[in-house]
């Protein structure tokens, strides 16, 4: 369970994505769920990761989207 400015936060970084990969937000969410990157890295993180600039998160979750073996 995450807190509502977690799940505020992880929906605005799922539109942001969407928006970047030219994919519908459901299938960013599909993607960040089923490699882990959602629970493990920005709910676990939230402290550190809302703390960024939207740029740098961008850059920093495409990277690690792509190091799970994932087309974007």
């Amino acid at each position: 369970m995450c807190t509502n400015n977690e799940l505020k936060f992880s929906i605005f970084l799922i539109h942001n994505l969407a928006d970047q990969w030219g994919r519908p937000p459901s299938e960013v969410y599909s993607i960040l769920n089923n490699t882990k990157i959602l629970d493990d890295y920005i709910i676990r993180c939230y402290d550190t990761l809302h703390t960024l600039g939207k740029d740098y998160l961008m850059e920093d979750i495409t990277e690690f989207v792509i190091e799970k073996g994932i087309q974007i």
